[in-house]
């Protein structure tokens, strides 16, 4: 890759971001996505306007999920009757592998670091998914710089 960063991740904007791939392997999480904004102030972005880029790998070292939620979502029917309302649905380890595979082209809202806990939002077609893990430190690395 052209280029890499660490801890940098509030330096960029992954709202709307597409996911390609998302593993978790002994320790490590990866996530690779498109549409991810570069935002002015990240290091290696020598404008000072928002970039952005496709096939951004993100790597965060030391990973432990937290958890991984299914969030809960009600459905209505065309006269603003419920017909069924799902709960929050925490998945089990187990069922990781099988999620990350089925997160696969949905969006992403936001990442968010706070400290070492990150906090990962997706949208799926029709309800949201919420992961939170545990990490030391994260490192960006991506190709090329896009217009937006």
């Amino acid at each position: 890759m052209s280029y890499k960063t660490t801890d940098e991740l509030n330096h960029f904007d992954f709202e709307d971001a597409c996911i390609s791939e998302m593993r978790m392997g002994t320790g490590t999480f990866s996530l690779l996505a498109d549409n991810v904004k570069i935002l002015p102030d990240n290091s290696c972005n020598r404008d000072i306007r928002t970039m952005r880029t496709n096939q951004l790998f993100l790597k965060i070292s030391d990973a432990v999920i937290d958890t991984f939620v299914e969030e809960g979502y009600k459905v209505y029917d065309a006269n603003g009757r419920l017909l069924r309302e799902e709960k929050d649905h925490t998945l089990a380890s187990s069922d990781y592998k099988h999620f990350f595979s089925e997160l696969e082209g949905c969006s992403i809202d936001a990442i968010v670091k706070n400290g070492n806990r990150y906090e990962i939002s997706i949208s799926a077609e029709d309800h949201t998914f919420f992961l939170a893990l545990t990490g030391t430190s994260d490192t960006e690395e991506w190709e090329r710089f896009l217009n937006v």
